[in-house]
């Protein structure tokens, strides 16, 4: 009899686990850039009773193995990495990352790695060169800097050489740069708008006309992106099994990732509520069965008890 209410309440345990999951992911449903949880199960030991036997030659067939579960237990919690559907905000600093790479951002010590490109500006500080150029970071809604490729020279053709792409710096945004009026002398011409390209570059236009690269996002990829640890506000931190950041190539050589950045796009959460809700009656049913055979059990331990009346 122990061993029916012990597989029972392991049935119990491990479906409120799992509902734990579901209801979590059906209430990160307008969550940007979720991705849902699934819960998987597995059985615990079994007890054997008889252990199986050999065919005998010309005597005796041979025999199954008898024995009985003990229960089941949660095998794991899987991070869905599949990619929601692309949002259109029509805001120039929302972000979508296609494939599963990841933006990178910092708070000055230490890297955290999103989905999440909804990003918005800071407020402006001086122009470490220039104080009459006040510059802007892009940052997540948390104050995390968004981080990239900072620009190190431009040749006389107008091709730009990023720094080292060992070392990621914040991505600033100028409100203006100095140029020549007609006499010659030092104006300041204003920004007007920037965008962002596919690869990750940001564009400035000024009032002029004049277009300046002010540098390029960095994205970050792991060979193993279900293993990343979320640590809230949608950020993610690498794990023991999730590999090392793959996102410090060569910009001057090479993309920065294999996927594109989509400007005025959000990416929305993957959850499928039609799977949610057939797994959440599943999972209730399957709850409400474990409990009825602890009833059942008991009953027939009360049962036996009765017998010595």
């Amino acid at each position: 009899m122990l061993r029916s209410l012990s597989s029972g309440i392991s049935g119990m345990k491990n479906n409120q686990i799992k509902m734990d999951v579901i209801a979590n992911n059906v209430a990160n449903v307008g969550t940007t850039a979720f991705k849902s949880g699934r819960t998987r199960f597995q059985d615990i030991f079994s007890q054997t009773l008889r252990g199986a036997s050999a065919p005998e030659p010309n005597g005796r067939g041979g025999v199954n193995p008898s024995q009985i579960g003990l229960g089941m237990q949660t095998a794991g919690i899987d991070t869905m990495m599949g990619q929601g559907a692309p949002q259109p905000t029509e805001r120039a600093l929302d972000f979508m990352v296609s494939g599963e790479t990841f933006f990178v951002l910092s708070d000055g010590s230490k890297q955290v790695y999103t989905r999440d490109g909804s990003m918005s500006f800071d407020a402006s500080v001086p122009d470490k060169t220039d104080a009459n150029i006040k510059r802007r970071n892009i940052v997540s809604s948390t104050g995390l800097k968004l981080m990239g490729y900072q620009i190190e020279s431009v040749d006389n053709d107008g091709k730009v050489k990023y720094k080292n792409p060992a070392a990621l710096e914040e991505i600033t945004i100028p409100d203006s740069y100095k140029g020549k009026d007609e006499s010659g002398n030092d104006v300041y011409i204003k920004l007007n708008n920037f965008s962002v390209d596919k690869d990750g570059t940001v564009v400035g236009v000024f009032e002029d006309g004049t277009k300046q690269e002010f540098g390029k996002i960095a994205t970050a990829a792991f060979s193993n992106p279900a293993g990343l640890l979320k640590v809230g506000n949608n950020n993610y931190l690498p794990s023991a099994n999730s590999g090392d950041a793959l996102t410090l190539k060569d910009p001057n050589t090479e993309s920065t990732g294999n996927n594109d950045i989509l400007q005025g796009y959000l990416e929305m959460s993957n959850v499928d509520l039609a799977n949610e809700f057939t797994d959440m009656i599943v999972t209730s049913r399957s709850f409400q069965a474990n409990s009825r055979s602890i009833t059942t059990s008991d009953e027939m331990l009360q049962e036996l008890l009765n017998l010595k009346r």
